[in-house]
């Protein structure tokens, strides 16, 4: 399926095109594109597409290895605000998690030491949001009175891909549950629901359990789990 793009239920050939069927009327009159796409090795052409909407401000799906997320600049308040748009029910008050590519760059926006570092290499990549001190450098979209980063490294190596071809990190939420409950786990059902107001929905075209993360709270150095979820808890402090 590479470079290859969704019609509703499966891929159509050509470049980026229309997705569902017809073409989704997203802000400013553009197309929100499906993009299939695929890793080793990610595609040249698809990274600088991405990154070049990331830099308009513009809004991604993300497959994120447990679920699909809303991505955007971590700095771009335009983006967040589209986001917060198609997400009404996230407070206002809690602000998205940072999306990176490796502890590399999660050591430049957060505080982390020696004993957080070994947790934090055992967890990552994978189904993990880690709570951690924010640092000076963390872009003040993002920023809360706590002092208080959530940090995700995605166990999802395109989206991995897309964050250090950007040379950035994002700023990401999982995307709703379906209007019955359930959770959207394939790229064109994700397309269906919020084509309307996203730039474009990056699939692999791989189903994904719709789970969330298991959340980590490392803000004194002991890992203690706030959210069972899709991470295994072994080692970490439960309750």
């Amino acid at each position: 399926m590479a470079g290859s793009v969704s019609g509703a239920r499966g891929p159509l050939s050509g470049g980026l095109a229309k997705t569902g069927g017809a073409r989704y009327a997203v802000e400013g009159g553009n197309v929100a594109e499906h993009l299939y796409t695929f890793v080793r090795p990610a595609n040249p052409k698809h990274l600088a597409r991405l990154v070049s909407v990331l830099e308009d401000g513009g809004v991604l799906v993300l497959p994120a290895g447990t679920n699909w997320m809303f991505a955007c600049d971590a700095a771009s308040r335009r983006g967040m605000e589209r986001i917060r748009a198609l997400k009404p029910e996230h407070p206002d008050d809690r602000p998205f998690s940072l999306i990176c590519d490796a502890m590399a760059t999660v050591s430049r926006y957060a505080r982390v030491d020696g004993g957080a570092f070994r947790v934090l290499n055992r967890l990552w990549p994978g189904p993990y949001t880690v709570l951690l001190p924010a640092s000076r450098d963390l872009p003040r979209l993002l920023k809360n009175k706590r002092e208080v980063v959530g940090v995700r490294v995605p166990d999802e190596e395109i989206t991995r891909e897309i964050v250090a071809f950007f040379g950035k990190p994002l700023a990401g939420t999982t995307v709703p549950s379906a209007a019955d409950g359930g959770t959207h786990t394939m790229g064109w059902a994700v397309a269906d629901a919020f084509g309307h107001g996203v730039d474009v929905v990056v699939d692999l075209g791989e189903e994904l359990p719709g789970t969330e993360t298991t959340i980590v709270d490392l803000l004194d150095g002991v890992p203690r789990v706030v959210r069972v979820g899709a991470g295994p808890v072994d080692g970490l402090v439960v309750g």
